[in-house]
């Protein structure tokens, strides 16, 4: 089924996709920072959610975005809400896979150590996740996808390189995953501010239908 196109700093997310079933776009925004006093863009997030999620959060109805984006019990509901997630980078200013490993390892770590949750188990599955990304090269306009599924604590990571077959690695570690989870989606602890203002918007509309 064609959906249209959303543009994200000039990038095209289609507005649907469809997984096992269709997921809509409900959240999007960049990572950046100031460098030197140069604004320097990253890469461009779409946030993916089965519209089903709203049936999870209905003690958040009635609130406004702003109300919602501050409030981190919001974003923690909808992590854990059992509906099927996905996620879609797409690669502005080009990095070293390994790079963008040591990104998410501290992401991840430190999130983990946080909720005393850091065994040798995440340190195992942590350091394969950084494995797979370590020989990779994100040119602009790669594409990295996280797929949650609803009722299964794991997440499949696709990676789109150009002229290259897609490469694939699943993260089987419930911890980890929802550490992920949390780096993208986490309210005030997320990456993205940007994306986080956008889902609050978007699901404080969907709430008040």
């Amino acid at each position: 089924m064609a959906s249209e196109d959303v543009f994200i700093d000039e990038i095209a997310y289609p507005s649907k996709i469809t997984t096992t079933k269709p997921l809509s776009l409900l959240g999007q925004g960049i990572t950046d920072m100031e460098i030197h006093f140069i604004h320097v863009k990253f890469y461009s997030i779409g946030v993916y959610l089965d519209t089903e999620v709203v049936s999870h959060l209905q003690q958040f109805k009635g609130k406004p975005a702003k109300e919602l984006e501050e409030n981190d019990e919001f974003f923690d509901a909808l992590i854990s809400a059992p509906v099927e997630k996905f996620i879609r980078l797409v690669v502005i200013k080009e990095i070293k896979g390994a790079q963008y490993g040591v990104q998410i390892e501290s992401a991840v770590r430190d999130r983990l150590a946080a909720d005393d949750k850091y065994e040798e188990e995440e340190e195992e599955a942590l350091e394969k996740v950084i494995e797979f990304f370590q020989s990779k090269y994100f040119k602009k306009h790669s594409v990295i996808t996280y797929h949650f599924p609803a009722n299964s604590a794991t997440a499949e990571i696709v990676v789109s390189l150009e002229g290259k077959e897609d490469s694939k690695f699943v993260v089987e570690n419930a911890n980890v995953v929802e550490a992920v989870k949390k780096w993208y989606l986490g309210g005030s602890r997320a990456v993205s501010t940007t994306t986080i203002s956008s889902l609050a918007s978007s699901l404080s509309g969907e709430l008040s239908k």
